[in-house]
């Protein structure tokens, strides 16, 4: 499944909200060097429960908004 993302990097704390149209992401991490990208797959995989081999980022990888590809 195909989901669109909305990260916002150097947030106080992780966290995942549903919005209307997209996932909004609160990472700690940084958005340098891929650090908000490696955290945006790790708290995918544990709000989705899968491995993080199942998380892919399609589209966006310098960008707030992503496209990210879910396999179950």
């Amino acid at each position: 499944m195909k989901i669109d993302v909305r990260v916002i990097p150097n947030s106080k704390k992780n966290e995942i909200k549903k919005e209307e149209r997209w996932l909004k992401v609160c990472l700690t991490a940084t958005a340098q060097e891929g650090k908000a990208n490696k955290a945006l797959i790790e708290s995918l995989a544990e709000f989705f429960q899968v491995s993080k081999s199942r998380i892919r980022i399609l589209k966006g990888f310098k960008s707030k908004n992503k496209i990210v590809e879910v396999n179950h």
